[in-house]
């Protein structure tokens, strides 16, 4: 009889500790709720422009930065800016149901249409204030980032650079299947029909388009029509389109994903590696002047990775095939055990012809006066964009021997190109995850509760060492050439580059935002049905 009394009182005490730990949990639930809520309130109600958000904020307001200095007319796109904090909403709102979060996706799916071009796609940066104050900014702030040649030309058309345009026409795909609501639906196919258009027959695409030849900047030519790899153009443009494919299941969208597929066999340099951009004639071509024609060992692993991916998608055993001589190129291109440096083992550049490295430096003081150079001097290289690489080479391996032991039949049972009927729960448009940037892992509560008390009466997360830049003080003077800004980010006082503010200054930061947004997202789905 006392054992049935002592297993009676641990069974209660049980109960009241179960109940103790859920009333912790839900109370903890509730703070992140209401954290989360204030937070985006804050940024929705007091931050943006028009639904859109650049990078980095002075708290008062008197100054901010996309990936340059901004005017308080413009948003920018490329992330963390104005697409990730929509797909940050959207995130929100699939897991908690808050209709706020799907009024503050809607505002910045306005503001993305509103920055839509003509044809179609995007620039890097939207001004409500139209061309007029764009092209004083390009002459002015752009034309003077001496290290940011992308915009000291303003083209008037749209870039597939930074993931712009296929990561916004993902973004009013995932919002126009949230609801169905029609009225996203022909911003959509205009999109689509953009990315489609600007695809070249061989299945590669541009960076720029409608295609623009005007900006030679030091000799160089116009980079912008090339085949383009750099940023994952090529990529980018595929994954959106089978993810349209996967959704909307239209067959139109078979032919261009498969040509961009096979555009990486194509354009596969003798050797087994690629280059960031090819000329229309498939040759090995460059494109910013730090960016000499040459063969990469970071594009060529990353390609390598994906033609396993499309031999999974496909079954094709060319994919797979291509892959060994990527994987022989870069055992032949680590440098000598004394040019290496920590895990980066590989040059940035190759010559194509020689096989050897290429170094590029800079000497000059602004736009005005400065210069890249290249030679085989692996000392006082580039601060951004620097002449030595990280390559995961043995993780290339591995991914090659496991695909490679695999029958087709196995390699391509998960394949997005298969066609016969949808089998998971409800339909297609709701199954598939359409953002890049979603951080899908395990956090602790310790990190969740930082998270919470850091922020502040307002509902802001502030942060120090934002992206900054000198303001614009007029165009640069030419100088004497020096190294003096060969290893930093930026140069003189009237150079507009950006660069790391180290001082203890406070900043409103949308990666801030976005990084402890999903955080405390992935924390709360552990315990919440996500609405669908």
């Amino acid at each position: 009889m006392k054992s049935i009394y002592i297993s009676l009182i641990i069974i209660i005490i049980g109960g009241f500790f179960n109940l103790h730990v859920f009333a912790q949990k839900a109370k903890l639930n509730n703070e992140i709720i209401q954290s989360m809520l204030k937070a985006t309130k804050y940024m929705v109600e007091t931050v943006s422009t028009n639904g859109g958000y650049v990078w980095y904020y002075l708290p008062d307001f008197s100054r901010r930065w996309g990936e340059m200095e901004a005017y308080k007319t413009m948003i920018w796109l490329q992330h963390p800016g104005t697409i990730s904090m929509g797909h940050t909403f959207l995130n929100a709102y699939e897991i908690t149901g808050e209709e706020y979060y799907y009024k503050a996706a809607q505002k910045a799916a306005a503001a993305i249409i509103f920055g839509q071009s003509y044809e179609g796609g995007w620039n890097y940066m939207i001004d409500f204030a139209g061309d007029k104050s764009l092209k004083h900014w390009y002459n002015t702030i752009g034309k003077n980032g001496w290290r940011l040649e992308e915009f000291q030309h303003y083209y008037g058309n749209s870039t597939f650079d930074d993931d712009i345009t296929s990561d916004a026409a993902r973004f009013l795909l995932r919002i126009y299947l949230e609801k169905f609501d029609p009225s996203y639906k022909p911003y959509l196919d205009k999109a689509i029909d953009f990315i489609l258009k600007s695809q070249y027959d061989l299945g590669g695409w541009p960076q720029r388009y409608p295609l623009k030849y005007d900006f030679n900047k030091n000799g160089h030519p116009d980079y912008t029509s090339f085949y383009t790899f750099n940023d994952d153009v090529t990529w980018e443009n595929v994954h959106f389109l089978i993810q349209c494919y996967q959704t909307l299941g239209e067959e139109r969208f078979l032919d261009p994903i498969k040509r961009g597929m096979y555009f990486y066999l194509f354009s596969q340099h003798s050797s087994g590696a690629w280059a960031q951009q090819l000329n229309l004639n498939l040759e090995t071509a460059g494109a910013r002047t730090y960016e000499p024609p040459a063969l990469l060992p970071s594009t060529t692993c990353e390609n390598a990775f994906l033609l396993l991916k499309f031999y999974q998608y496909t079954g094709d055993k060319r994919f797979l095939l291509a892959v060994p001589a990527a994987i022989n190129w870069l055992e032949n291109t680590v440098l000598p055990k004394d040019k290496i440096e920590g895990e980066r083992t590989h040059p940035q550049f190759v010559d194509p012809n020689t096989n050897k490295p290429i170094y590029v430096h800079r000497k000059g003081t602004n736009v005005k006066c400065g210069f890249y150079y290249c030679d085989d001097n692996d000392k006082k290289l580039l601060a951004h964009y620097y002449g030595k690489s990280r390559i995961p080479l043995n993780e290339l391996k591995n991914e090659y021997k496991r695909v490679a032991s695999m029958s087709v039949e196995d390699a391509t049972k998960e394949s997005p190109l298969h066609i016969g009927p949808f089998t998971g729960k409800g339909t297609p448009q709701k199954y598939y995850n359409l953002t890049r940037h979603y951080f899908d892992f395990t956090v602790e509560k310790t990190v969740v509760k930082d998270i919470i008390n850091s922020l502040d009466n307002k509902g802001r997360w502030l942060s120090k060492h934002a992206q900054i830049s000198h303001p614009y003080i007029g165009d640069g003077v030419l100088k004497d050439s020096t190294d003096k800004y060969a290893l930093t980010m930026v140069g003189d006082e009237t150079d507009t580059s950006p660069y790391r503010d180290e001082s203890d200054q406070d900043y409103i930061s949308t990666r801030t935002y976005i990084k402890n947004m999903n955080l405390l997202l992935n924390y709360l789905k552990t315990y919440f049905e996500p609405k669908h």
